[in-house]
């Protein structure tokens, strides 16, 4: 066991910081091409079986937001524990994390298959897509749990400074979820071309292929035994840390959503053209957003390892640091994109009216990009430092004041168009970024203690 909790000392985080950020950068982006691969296949076999694996994972992945509530909370305190070099409570809050996860996953799992029906009814889905969109639901939603597990012994290996792990499994994944569809979908090497069932089962498959390697990985390169003592009595009090955090952190995200599908009827208001032409911007800055994510995310676990060490103060300098490099790569980034907006938007469409509207987009997120590194960034950060409300409360009120209230504003009543909701979007980023830097620099935070450090560097 002495091996997992081997930490770099303080100073060295700098480089741990770009060590954890780049596998949890490749996951991410592997994550998202899952999705693009399925859709890319499945649009050559039928557009119908596009529009039916849409409309069900538009209902899964927001059932799915339900495991984060968990998984948050999971993240931050293993980080915590591990910084700290407290074996007993990591593989505590472990443990309770993978059977609540488990439980509400098997739970969820049972829902969708005998009510996903209903679900997908209220979606007002075509009849004729109804068949098939039941099928994937059924067979996707089934087996959820897959999903939930996952999902929390990736967030452990993570708070464990082993997101290398979890990246090589999603790049089996990848490849594995390629050769299913194409198996499956078309009927190659003598499979049955399944179409929707196809890509259902190839992702099924792959989910539970995956939660079985990371509980190999998760056994053999970070707890090598599970002591039942440390589960006697039931450590209730981790579950209810972890929901502490999870839970306001789940609320935001939801909120999030929420706010993001009314933006998107007031674009419709807008018409086709300007449907597309956010589609597009919001593919083309997914590569930048990730990156300001990743980073985000590696600078809350090397947060959390100092904390649990006792280091609050090089974790303000950690952070400030992270902060400045985050900045620099989002904006050479997003100058890259906006000097090519054009070239980038004709390789999607031909529609000069969409590549104007894009372009008018692309130049508000130039700014939209920076404000959301830094809100990423502190919204982890604080949260792994304990100051859970503060980035939730702020959160609430900017995402429906600014990106929806201003969205509407400038972009329906006052005329502007798309970029008109870029720049509520902005405005939205661009505040609670500033709060929360703010906040940081008050170092408030540093009064919270989640956990009582056990060990000091000092």
């Amino acid at each position: 066991m002495n091996r997992i909790w081997h930490l770099p000392k303080p100073g060295s985080y700098k480089s741990k910081l770009f060590k954890l950020t780049g596998p949890i950068f490749i996951e991410n982006l592997l994550i998202m091409l899952l999705g693009v691969v399925d859709t890319f296949m499945l649009s050559n076999y039928a557009d119908s079986s596009v529009a039916v694996v849409g409309v069900a994972n538009q209902l899964l992945m927001m059932v799915f937001l339900l495991f984060n509530v968990t998984t948050t909370g999971t993240t931050v305190l293993c980080s915590l524990y591990f910084g700290a070099k407290d074996n007993k409570s990591f593989i505590q809050v472990m443990g309770v994390s993978i059977l609540f996860n488990a439980s509400i996953g098997l739970l969820i799992s049972g829902c969708l298959y005998f009510w996903g029906e209903n679900m997908l009814q209220m979606m007002n889905i075509r009849p004729e897509l109804m068949q098939d969109a039941t099928v994937y639901m059924r067979t996707v939603g089934g087996f959820a749990f897959f999903q939930a597990i996952s999902q929390t012994i990736s967030a452990v290996l993570r708070a464990a400074n082993k997101p290398n792990y979890a990246m090589q499994v999603t790049l089996i994944i990848n490849i594995l979820n390629v050769f299913g569809n194409y198996s499956l979908i078309f009927g190659h090497f003598g499979m049955p071309s399944l179409g929707v069932q196809g890509a259902a089962l190839s992702t099924t498959i792959c989910r539970g292929v995956a939660m079985s390697l990371l509980f190999v990985v998760l056994f053999s390169r970070l707890v090598k035994r599970l002591p039942l003592d440390y589960f006697k009595p039931f450590p209730f009090g981790k579950l209810k840390a972890a929901l502490k955090i999870g839970i306001p952190a789940a609320s935001e995200q939801i909120s999030y959503d929420a706010s993001q599908v009314m933006i998107v009827y007031f674009i419709n208001m807008l018409g086709t053209e300007a449907l597309a032409a956010r589609a597009y911007v919001v593919n083309i800055v997914i590569v930048t957003y990730l990156f300001s994510l990743s980073l985000a995310q590696s600078s809350s676990i090397c947060a959390g390892n100092l904390i649990g060490m006792g280091k609050k103060r090089a974790t303000y300098l950690l952070t400030m640091y992270a902060l400045k490099r985050s900045l620099i790569v989002t904006g050479c980034a997003s100058m890259f994109i906006l000097i090519f907006s054009r070239t980038i938007l004709s390789q999607f469409t031909q529609n000069e009216t969409i590549i104007t509207l894009g372009i008018g987009a692309l130049m508000v997120d130039f700014i939209l990009e920076q404000g959301r590194a830094v809100v990423l960034l502190f919204i982890l950060t604080l949260r792994s430092a304990g100051d859970v409300l503060f980035p939730v409360i702020i959160g609430l009120f900017s995402m429906w004041f600014f990106a929806v209230g201003c969205g509407y504003l400038f972009g329906i009543v006052f005329g502007w168009g798309l970029a008109g909701m870029w720049v509520g979007f902005a405005l939205d980023e661009c505040s609670r970024g500033t709060l929360l830097y703010f906040r940081w620099k008050s170092k408030k935070w540093m009064l919270r203690n989640l956990i009582r450090p056990i060990v000091k560097i000092d």
